[in-house]
């Protein structure tokens, strides 16, 4: 096999992808090599990634071949494609589409030119009971009733179906966008907001109607939402997560389509309205009375004949959902999110349920366009003391976190960051309410949590985005989908145990644009030597993921760490 040097990769047997971090081409092919692989570590000089079915599958689903993800693998490694992995790599992007799903009358039929795929269809006892009934040797039929069931059954089987049974048109509805200049509120479709609805809509074919853009926090994918509306001219159910985004979307709305208030209702815990247009939070469609109760509002899904059902940051999409939207796949669904990353591992569920991804598009491209700001990342490590060292060592594994995340010393650090930016406004977020009331006190700064009245909370927004107040702290509640379009600098204090969705969803509260060198700063400040260290591994990889260079330096007076640089 030729060995070329110069090459940034090395392809192992194992789906794994080793890339240098130092090669001059590592950008490129970092971007190139992301649209079809997971990145899984990032030690300082290599990063590796896996390809797994699910992610070659979301590949050949927004487009992509076996030819080119492997011409890539063979242009870039240094050794070549092992042998035998040309022919997986191939035969994973075309199981995609092996499988359709058809539309024939009132029923549905699997259908696939694959004959000896249909016989191990058929040879499957877990797929007996959804009724299939053989039509002949390349088509099976079955009720319309397990179309979601199915598609979930046969993903667990390694067969990715894909549905071109069609969907019902809805409620009919104009939504009409402000586009003209005499308009209020007048807006224009970004470039790439663009190409993400039509990848969705994919000209109102079978092939469209269902599916995830994923794209970051800034990035306008509520805008895409709309224009999504605007395109099919129907019904809609909005769902996020919580009272604050419903808001958001309504005033997005209402700003950017020809929509009257009337139209739009919210379906949240001050008021049950619904209309063309509805807003609801994944909170109240699965409440319940009791452990064991009924969703008494899950009854929503059919309140009206709806076109389109929109899935705001979809990763959060809770268990229950997902079993009703197992049984209404023949509505379209559009999922939003900045991350397909989940932590309950339900990435295939989505996939079957919600759609494949459709579109995305790297962080650092947009960032390089100006689309959203250009982000330094840090990681500040602080020493416990020498008392809470001992604390620490005679805990359990799970107080040693908290104890960690709690450490009083990152109070100092802190207040240093404040003075760095002290003309800059600070958004300080944190995981422990006693770790966050007691910051709050020492820098005289508004918290935010759970228990804050919505009233307050919007009061507190809205000083923020108007810059009369420059610092405030948010517990998890402003995790999402809280329009904070000012914060250009994030402090991270604690958090979930490495949770790369979390760390998603915090960097998106200061990507927006910004005005002058449109740079935003990112803080992450971790006890050292502990388990907090350990986790903030998994959090550095989400950013590098998305190609930011991540820095991790001791924080001021503590010493004996060298900066090291990560690069993204």
């Amino acid at each position: 096999m030729p060995y070329h040097k110069d090459r940034p990769l090395v392809v192992q047997n194992d789906y794994c992808v080793l890339l240098e971090v130092r090669h001059p081409s590592f950008e490129e092919v970092r971007a190139g090599l992301s649209r079809f692989a997971d990145l899984v570590k990032t030690p300082e000089n290599i990063h590796t990634y896996r390809m797994t079915s699910l992610s070659l599958w979301n590949a050949a689903a927004a487009g992509l071949t076996a030819e080119e993800i492997t011409d890539f693998l063979e242009r870039w490694s240094k050794f070549g494609l092992p042998g035998g992995l040309r022919s997986d790599i191939i035969r994973f992007v075309e199981r995609y589409g092996l499988i359709r799903m058809e539309r024939l009358g009132e029923d549905l039929l699997l259908i696939s030119d694959d004959v000896e795929a249909i016989k191990e269809m058929v040879s499957y006892k877990s797929l007996r009971s959804y009724g299939l009934c053989q039509v002949d040797s390349r088509t099976l039929r079955f009720s319309p009733q397990y179309r979601g069931l199915l598609k979930q059954e046969l993903i667990k089987l390694g067969y990715p179906v894909e549905d071109l049974a069609g969907y019902s048109k809805g409620e009919e509805l104009s939504i009409r966008l402000r586009g003209k200049a005499e308009d209020r509120g007048a807006f224009e479709l970004r470039d790439y907001q663009r190409s993400a609805v039509d990848s969705f809509y994919r000209e109102g074919t079978h092939q469209g109607g269902s599916g995830v853009i994923v794209l970051p926090c800034g990035a306008g994918k509520t805008v895409i939402g709309i224009a999504a509306m605007g395109k099919l001219g129907c019904a809609t159910l909005i769902l996020t997560s919580n009272s604050t985004s419903v808001r958001q979307w309504k005033r997005e709305i209402l700003d950017k389509t020809e929509i009257t208030e009337e139209m739009v209702g919210e379906y949240t815990g001050s008021g049950k309205e619904v209309r063309p247009i509805t807003i609801a939070t994944y909170q109240m469609l699965t409440y319940r009375k009791t452990k064991d109760g009924p969703f008494i509002h899950m009854d929503l899904f059919n309140k009206r004949d709806w076109g389109l059902i929109v899935y705001d940051e979809v990763h959060l999409l809770p268990a229950p959902v997902f079993r009703v939207t197992a049984d209404i796949q023949a509505t379209r669904r559009l999922g939003l999110t900045a991350t397909l990353v989940r932590e309950d591992g339900r990435e295939e569920d989505v996939f079957s349920l919600v759609g494949p991804k459709r579109y995305d598009l790297p962080w650092k491209e947009l960032e390089g366009r100006g689309w959203i700001a250009s982000v330094e990342c840090v990681e500040l490590r602080v020493p416990l003391s020498e008392v809470d060292w001992e604390t620490y060592r005679a805990a359990e594994p799970r107080e040693q976190m908290k104890l960690a995340s709690v450490n009083p010393a990152k109070l100092e650090v802190l207040k240093k960051l404040l003075e760095q930016h002290e003309t800059e406004p600070v958004l300080i977020i944190g995981q422990y309410l006693e770790q966050l009331r007691r910051i709050a006190e020492s820098i005289k700064a508004p918290l935010i949590t759970g228990q804050t009245p919505h009233e307050q909370r919007e009061t507190l927004y809205g000083a923020f985005r108007s810059g009369e107040l420059r610092v405030l702290i948010v517990s998890k509640v402003a995790n999402f989908a809280v329009d904070l379009p000012d914060a250009a600098v994030a402090v991270q204090l604690s958090g979930s145990f490495g949770s790369r969705q979390e760390e998603a969803q915090r960097l998106g509260r200061i990507l927006r644009p910004k005005t002058g060198d449109n740079k935003a700063y990112f803080y992450t400040i971790v006890s050292g030597e502990t388990k907090e260290q350990e986790f903030a591994l998994n959090r550095q990889l989400f950013l590098i993921e998305q190609g930011y260079a991540y820095r991790i330096e001791a924080a001021p007076g503590s010493g004996g760490l060298k900066e090291q640089v990560i690069s993204g």
